[in-house]
């Protein structure tokens, strides 16, 4: 049950909130919920990480990636995550979550994904992941395409991620 509302709010949304490229950044607006709370009475860390799943599921399902996914079986992975927290968010607080692709190889998909909230950068990450088939790893380009995007190229990796390897 732990994020399972909000899985059902995001994926019978994603229609309505219009359709995104790939490249497009997916804007998400939640709340702070009591069952987001730690024994000081702001969001828990961990809490960010799993809300964050929201934000990759979003962009899936609003890019087409998610069906495709699903038609395939296609397991979407996360391979690494790295978060840097600069303020807290108290209950009841309302924030966005953004998420956009930033970059691809010849393996990982890599992410950003930011927390905001009245304005200001409440927490930011990096990610880097995945899809994988019962047969293995499915390339990026190879999940562009079967989308339709066999012409789009990576955009060229920022500079601090360019050698991140966790």
């Amino acid at each position: 049950m732990n994020l399972l509302l909000r899985v059902i709010w995001i994926l019978l949304t994603a229609s309505w909130r219009g359709r995104l490229k790939p490249l497009d950044e997916s804007l998400v607006h939640l709340i702070v919920l009591p069952n987001d709370l730690d024994i000081h009475i702001h969001m828990n860390n961990g809490r960010f990480l799993s809300v964050m799943d929201l934000g990759r599921l979003d962009l899936m399902a609003r890019c087409g990636l998610g069906k495709l996914a699903l038609q395939q079986r296609w397991i979407p992975m996360v391979g690494a995550a790295t978060i840097r927290y600069r303020r807290p968010l108290k209950l009841w607080q309302r924030f966005t979550l953004k998420t956009n692709i930033v970059f691809w190889d010849d393996k990982w998909f890599y992410l950003t994904q930011s927390f905001e909230s009245k304005g200001e950068l409440v927490a930011t990450a990096r990610i880097k992941g995945l899809l994988r088939s019962q047969q293995g790893n499915i390339t990026p380009h190879a999940a562009l395409i079967a989308l339709g995007y066999s012409e789009l190229p990576s955009p060229p990796p920022p500079a601090d991620l360019e050698h991140w390897n966790p």
